[in-house]
């Protein structure tokens, strides 16, 4: 057999609805670098029966920040942080609905609001739920909440608010979770994705690569999603913010991301799989690749590091070909796409006309949205 059969023979499992095998995982991740190009190839053969060659954004807004009493080692939020990083409640509903306001204007298929810290409280709530109502009364977009540990009421409320999608993360498998946070455990997330997944809301959970874990927890992460009908994968790749405990940990390269990857596309087939925090920090130029086997990303800024501008995005899904998607799921025309370079004043997508609001560099320093 040769090797672009090996990974084609993994596509037709997945494409079959079969789960690789261990084995064969560990050879997706440990395979050497000229069969990059053939892996990539047989993910993109999933990719596109699944997905065509559409491309879906999300915008991310860091609604609440820092004030967390979890001790998760690769945050700047965390308890044990001393990133700086400003700190501050949760955000006035004008600046909300700018971000919401931008984030339609760059044809974003889902509006991610997040807040800090380990479950939301009663009046914190209240002011998401209110938020959320305003976003889905303005724009047409799907709206995602990340807000924590969820207990089932927390669920009923989003959803009969209009929330479209949850998430959380489990961030890594249940072997390593005690290596990275210790104020909660694996089963406290899972329980928490469960409940989503009760509801009719869209379940949204993946993980961060780099933290030290072993190819086998990279595999069992993505085993475990697919156990929990995870519909919507992001997959982050550790950006070391100077302060926290993983600020030495500098395992990646654009390779390794992209073998991740091709991996979690053959174990998650027909999953929306979103490239996320740390593209431009470990992709760097090969960012394109990644849509071979990804079919999302987010445009502008992550939590507490910056993304590239919203223009150098559009060009890229430009230049290799593919077209964005609407929040419907159906592609855009791609005149579309030169529409959105052609806006003047596009230069960092997260920055509304608010001045309060971050702009993104692709700089991997910390930054954070002022009060």
């Amino acid at each position: 057999m040769t090797v672009s059969s090996i990974w084609n023979a993994l596509a037709d499992q997945a494409l079959a609805g079969d789960i690789i095998s261990r084995e064969d995982a560990r050879a997706v991740l440990s395979a050497p670098d000229d069969a990059l190009l053939d892996q990539l190839a047989a993910a993109y053969r999933v990719r596109r029966h699944h997905f065509g060659n559409r491309v879906r954004l999300h915008f991310l807004l860091n609604a609440q920040s820092g004030l967390c009493p979890e001790d998760c080692h690769y945050c700047s939020q965390s308890s044990v942080s001393t990133a700086e990083i400003e700190k501050y409640p949760f955000m006035a509903r004008e600046k909300i609905l700018a971000a919401a306001d931008r984030a339609a204007s760059l044809n974003v298929g889902t509006f991610c609001m997040v807040i800090s810290g380990r479950a939301p409280g009663g009046r914190v709530f209240e002011k998401v739920l209110d938020a959320v109502r305003e976003v889905k009364s303005r724009h047409g977009m799907h709206v995602c909440a990340c807000l924590g540990l969820l207990s089932e009421d927390h669920v009923r409320q989003l959803e009969e608010a209009g929330v479209d999608q949850v998430n959380h993360n489990l961030n890594s498998s249940e072997r390593y979770t005690n290596e990275i946070v210790t104020t909660h455990t694996f089963g406290d997330r899972v329980a928490t994705v469960e409940h989503v997944a009760r509801s009719n809301m869209k379940t949204c959970s993946g993980g961060i690569i780099g933290m030290g874990e072993t190819d086998d927890d990279i595999i069992d992460l993505a085993l475990s999603l697919r156990e929990l009908g995870v519909r919507s994968v992001p997959v982050n790749f550790l950006i070391p913010i100077p302060g926290t405990p993983f600020e030495a940990r500098h395992d990646l390269d654009p390779r390794r991301c992209l073998r991740v990857l091709c991996l979690y596309r053959f174990i998650l087939p027909s999953q929306e799989i979103r490239i996320a925090g740390g593209r431009e920090v470990h992709l760097r130029s090969m960012q394109a690749f990644g849509l071979y086997a990804a079919n999302s990303i987010f445009i502008g800024d992550y939590l507490t590091t910056p993304g590239q501008a919203a223009r150098a995005d559009f060009e890229m899904i430009r230049d290799a070909g593919f077209v964005l998607e609407s929040p419907d799921g159906k592609p855009l025309d791609p005149s579309r796409l030169d529409e959105l370079l052609g806006m003047a004043g596009i230069t960092k997508a997260a920055a509304p006309s608010d001045s309060s609001l971050p702009h993104g560099s692709c700089s991997p320093r910390p930054r954070s949205l002022p009060r």
